[in-house]
């Protein structure tokens, strides 16, 4: 095999609670991971010259040893010996830099198609293992479905699957920087609502989708939805559209919201397209892996 073409998913969290700040600055979290049905595509293709290249669909984005793809690459590369190179063809689809782990799960794809492709032979906890090197969320993007994330996120559980429902994705068109937020959850740490993790679990176990809805909760909100109230407006627009619950995903700014019927959600993407709020609007499925 000289060739192979991967699909990287995007994930949302259900649930994201802080409970801790380490002393070397990470923070300690517990979150509900669920990917979906929204992809890149990678192609990656064995070359003589045994360097790593890299190009995508997205000016803008690094191709250099910034990017996570090529960390992930050169990982294998170094640690097995291998003297033949990559090309990565990345096409872009999920929004960048939006809570959706899109660099994280394309590091993970590229790890998972050099596996196949020089026939590493490594079982998906082995390159779990190895996913965490390049970033805390790169074994969950391995692993995927239903998931409990704890320590700084490495720590991963799977739990049952989610409910299966249509889900509306909505990007605006602003940037949040994921390190402003954590400073600025660090300065009123004491004064958030935790959203109670353990009964997120439980509704989901019981495939219960308005209590799931009505338990959701990111406590990252309280401090990115004051610097960007955008996002507040996305998920009253999905409220008002007949959604079961919105929220926002990881560190924002992307919106999610869950519905009960296609008719819905279709109605609700309508509804937030003539409302010019978001820049990549999304309807799609949850993905669930069978643990």
């Amino acid at each position: 095999m000289d060739k192979i073409d991967v699909k990287a998913l995007a994930k949302i969290n259900i649930g994201l609670d802080v409970t801790g700040i380490r002393d070397d600055g990470y923070h300690e979290v517990r979150m509900i991971m669920q990917t979906v049905n929204l992809f890149d595509k990678l192609t990656i293709t064995k070359t003589e010259d045994g360097s790593v290249t890299m190009s995508t669909n997205m000016h803008f984005l690094p191709v250099n040893d910034d990017n996570l793809c090529i960390k992930a690459a050169k990982l294998l590369i170094q640690e097995f010996g291998i003297t033949q190179g990559v090309d990565i063809k990345l096409e872009k689809h999920i929004p960048v830099a939006a809570g959706m782990a899109g660099g994280s799960t394309d590091a993970a794809a590229v790890l998972f198609g050099l596996n196949k492709i020089f026939k590493l032979g490594l079982s998906r906890k082995q390159l779990m293992e190895r996913g965490v090197k390049i970033g805390a969320d790169v074994p969950y993007c391995i692993m995927r479905g239903t998931a409990l994330a704890e320590g700084i996120g490495e720590i991963l559980s799977p739990i049952s699957p989610m409910v299966k429902c249509p889900v509306l994705i909505a990007k605006p068109g602003i940037s949040v920087s994921t390190k402003q937020v954590y400073e600025a959850l660090d300065s009123k740490f004491d004064t958030v609502t935790h959203p109670d993790i353990d009964q997120l679990i439980a509704d989901i176990k019981a495939q219960d989708l308005h209590s799931i809805c009505s338990h959701m909760g990111n406590v990252l909100e309280e401090v990115t939805i004051p610097m960007h109230p955008i996002i507040a407006d996305i998920k009253q627009n999905m409220m008002d559209n007949g959604a079961v619950g919105a929220m926002m995903s990881g560190s924002g700014p992307t919106v999610f919201g869950f519905f009960e019927d296609n008719k819905t959600a279709r109605a609700a993407k309508e509804a937030l397209t003539a409302s010019k709020m978001v820049k990549q609007l999304y309807l799609t499925t949850l993905y669930n892996n069978k643990h």
